[in-house]
């Protein structure tokens, strides 16, 4: 599994603990991609920034990419050809998962492997450095990982570009592939390689892109939404799902109406959630309704509302697409698979004209 990362790693450190709580050494905005195998050790591999020539002409050659040998190519190019070629080999849809507050690695991980298992998504994690401590380390880890997350949110648009980049780069790759295919089949009759085409796309190209963030995972990207750079504004993924947003309800249709799917962006909400009923409490800005836990004031036009707050196992969770939940609730886990895997779900879903929210069915 990758992590793509703006934390600073240490080399001299063992496991999880390779993983620092720091931003890049070099900048809050320098990335570095990271494999993760294994649990019982992990294996944690550094990939190497810039790949060799040999490399670069590996990976053209073997996906007839549109690529320059002379340019420099990095580490982001070989993650890209290796999710690409597993999706495609496993017929699997890929998930851009952003993260919470208070996460550390060890948790990050186990949720990414519990999302892959449970919904049957090739997890690509982007993490921040998040404190991490339990709800019982109090405001000033709350408020440090607040900072670290709005100094995070260039380092997001990176990834999310990078994305965009090499999901565009390798399906028109794929595509021209195709192309040949049904030339070579029916060369005289342009009618029959369309349909041909169409056949083969859907068959063998049918490969979506979503993101999940989860927590103060949105905070990050409201503010990626807000900065000059803004590659999140782009139209990049099929579906976003914003579950249990720790970011303001208020004004929240400001950020959220700029965000551009191919089909839909998801709000989930919990009126019990102890965590943002705990964050709440923070003083300040933190006092305001949180987005993931108020059922008022739900305006965004290019969103739908998913109230799991009645939803049978959900309680008080705060990540009610885990194991746990989706376990006891068919409805639910049916949501997020189809949610996760760039999906339609309307006829999924019931809707409740008096807050303009949804329930899962």
């Amino acid at each position: 599994m990758f992590f793509i990362t703006n934390r600073q790693i240490d080399t001299s450190k063992r496991g999880y603990d390779k993983f620092t709580k720091h931003p890049n050494e070099k900048g809050p905005n320098e990335l570095q991609a990271v494999e993760i195998t294994g649990v019982n050790p992990p294996q944690i591999k550094l990939l190497n920034d810039r790949l060799t020539p040999t490399e670069v002409k590996r990976f053209k050659n073997k996906f007839s990419l549109n690529i320059d040998t002379g340019d420099p190519q990095y580490a982001s190019l070989k993650v890209a050809c290796s999710i690409f070629e597993r999706a495609r080999k496993e017929c699997k849809n890929v998930l851009l998962y952003v993260h919470g507050y208070n996460n550390d690695i060890e948790d990050v991980y186990a949720t990414a492997r519990e999302l892959e298992r449970l919904y049957g998504v090739i997890v690509v994690t982007f993490t921040w450095p998040a404190n991490g401590g339990g709800a019982l380390s109090g405001t000033l880890s709350y408020l440090a990982d607040k900072r670290d997350a709005r100094a995070s949110q260039d380092a997001l648009n990176r990834c999310i570009d990078l994305v965009g980049k090499y999901h565009g780069l390798l399906t028109m790759s794929a595509r021209k592939q195709l192309e040949g295919r049904a030339h070579k089949k029916f060369p005289n009759n342009p009618t029959r390689q369309r349909s041909y085409l169409s056949e083969l796309l859907k068959r063998d190209c049918d490969l979506s892109v979503s993101m999940l963030c989860h927590s103060m995972g949105n905070y990050v990207l409201k503010h990626a939404m807000t900065s000059e750079l803004a590659e999140s504004r782009k139209l990049i993924f099929d579906n976003v799902i914003l579950a249990a947003a720790d970011t303001n309800n208020e004004k929240h249709k400001d950020w959220v109406e700029a965000l551009q799917v191919r089909k839909s962006v998801f709000i989930t909400i919990n009126e019990n959630d102890f965590a943002l009923s705990w964050s709440r409490r923070k003083p300040g800005e933190q006092q305001k309704a949180r987005l993931g836990h108020y059922l008022r004031k739900l305006n965004a036009q290019n969103a739908l509302y998913i109230d799991f707050t009645r939803e049978r196992g959900v309680n008080n969770s705060h990540s009610y697409f885990d194991k746990k939940t989706a376990s006891s609730n068919k409805g639910i886990q049916r949501f997020f698979l189809k949610a996760f895997a760039g999906n339609n779900v309307m006829s999924y879903l019931q809707y409740e004209a008096h807050n303009n929210t949804y329930r899962p069915k």
